[in-house]
C-alpha cells in the first residue's frame, strides 16, 4: 500500500485544517506568530498604547482645529492644531509607549518630537493646500475628513520617528542606571 507524503516526508495537510491567511503563521524558531502574540510584545503594547494616545490627540487636535479654522485660515489652524497637541502627544508617548521616566533626556526627546511634528506639518499642509487646488469650495467637515487621511499617514512617521529616537534613550538607560544603582562597579 503507497501514501502519499509532502515534499518533507510528512502527508499534506488538507485546506481545511489550516489556518486563514494571516491569522497565523510560523515563526523561524517553530513558534506560531499570531495576532494575539503581536499584541503581547513589546511592540504589540507599544502600538496598542501609541494608537490610544493617537485616538485622544486627534480628537483633541480637530476640536483644536476646528476652533481655530473659525479665526484663520486653514494652514494656520492646522499648524497651530499641530504644535500644541504634539507637545502632550510626545511627552504622553514618552512615558506611557515607550516607558520613558525621568527629565534627563526630556528635551531631547521633545526635540525629537519636533522633527516627527514637521513631518506631520508638511504631509497635512501639503494635503490641505492640495484640497485648496483641487476643491476649493469644500466645507470644514471634508477639510478635517482630508487632514484625518493626512494624520494618519503622519501617525505611522511619528511612530517609526519617535520609536527610533526615544528608544535610544532606553538602551542606553539601563547601562547607566546599573551604574549609579551599583556601588560594588
Amino acid at each position: 500500500m503507497t501514501t502519499l507524503r509532502g515534499t518533507a516526508g510528512r502527508l499534506p495537510t488538507p485546506a481545511h485544517h489550516r489556518p486563514a491567511a494571516g491569522a497565523s503563521t510560523v515563526r523561524p524558531d517553530g513558534r506560531p506568530a499570531t495576532l494575539v502574540r503581536l499584541a503581547a510584545s513589546k511592540l504589540g503594547r507599544e502600538l496598542v498604547v501609541f494608537a490610544t494616545i493617537g485616538v485622544v490627540s486627534t480628537v483633541a487636535y480637530a476640536v483644536l482645529y476646528l476652533a481655530l479654522r473659525s479665526v484663520t485660515g486653514p494652514t494656520s489652524a492646522n499648524a497651530l492644531a499641530l504644535v500644541v497637541t504634539a507637545v502632550g502627544n510626545t511627552a504622553a508617548n514618552r512615558r506611557l509607549t515607550f516607558g520613558v521616566r525621568g527629565g534627563g533626556s526630556m528635551l531631547r526627546d521633545q526635540i525629537g518630537g519636533l522633527v516627527a511634528l514637521v513631518v506631520a506639518l508638511a504631509i497635512t499642509t501639503l494635503s490641505v493646500n492640495l484640497l485648496g487646488v483641487l476643491a476649493p469650495q469644500a466645507g470644514r467637515i471634508v477639510e478635517l475628513a482630508v487632514l484625518a487621511v493626512a494624520n494618519a499617514l503622519s501617525t505611522v512617521a511619528r511612530f517609526v520617528l519617535l520609536r527610533a529616537w526615544i528608544a535610544a534613550d532606553r538602551q542606553r538607560a539601563p547601562a547607566s542606571a546599573s551604574t549609579s544603582l551599583n556601588p560594588q562597579e
